[in-house]
């Protein structure tokens, strides 16, 4: 035989050797694993320390008795005197103290006593070309006491309407009860008209009202 073919024989047999030895080698198995056996410590627990009984105490069933009376209530009629309903007049301020521009005077004169002094072109309501016609008239206010009785009054109050319609002085000339006077004064204090004529200008009016007062109305 050539001398090539051999040693190409020898090196096939020798890679198929190689080749079957490495894929039939079986690996090494895995190292065993060991177990690790775990160690128990015990502790000592301290001694527990002794709960205390709890005493029951029986309830005693004597009834207390109530010291204390609970509050009553006297039910009695509450007795309202006439005067509460009573507005008292203010007496006049002294003489030098300036009174207030807002508050309503009323000046304590006599029927026909210096009436009208010293006031000009004054005249009566029956003198003028004009008569005042009235603007603002609110009615007097009724006496309380006067009203729960059922008292019926008229008084008749004398004043003067001054050029811009302002009632300027008043004054009682006749009246059934004293106690319809004092309202039908501060009534007619804020009555407002409109100023009467005499000659084509306008003047100082003297004028009365009746003002009557019913307690049915």
């Amino acid at each position: 035989m050539n001398r090539d073919l051999i040693i190409g024989i020898v090196v096939s047999i020798a890679l198929h050797t190689t080749f079957l030895y490495a894929f039939n080698h079986k690996a090494p198995p895995p190292p065993k694993k060991v177990e690790e056996k775990e160690e128990i410590v015990q502790f000592e627990m301290p001694p527990l320390d002794e709960e205390p009984e709890e005493k029951v105490v029986d309830l005693d069933d004597t009834p207390v008795e109530n010291i204390m009376a609970p509050p009553s209530l006297v039910d009695l009629p509450s007795v309202v005197p006439v005067n509460a309903f009573t507005q008292p007049i203010q007496p006049p301020p002294p003489p030098g103290l300036t009174a207030n521009k807002g508050a309503i005077t009323i000046p304590v004169t006599k029927p026909g006593a210096n009436f009208g002094k010293g006031i000009s072109n004054l005249f009566n309501v029956g003198d003028l070309d004009q008569q005042p016609v009235a603007r603002v008239r609110p009615a007097p206010s009724y006496p309380y006491d006067m009203r729960r009785a059922g008292i019926n009054g008229s008084v008749v109050v004398e004043f003067i309407i001054n050029t811009e319609g302002d009632v300027i002085q008043t004054q009682i000339v006749r009246s059934s009860h004293r106690e319809f006077e004092m309202p039908a004064l501060q009534a007619v204090q804020k009555w407002k008209f409109k100023p009467g004529r005499k000659g084509g200008r306008v003047v100082n009016v003297r004028a009365s009202q009746l003002l009557e007062f019913n307690a049915t109305e």
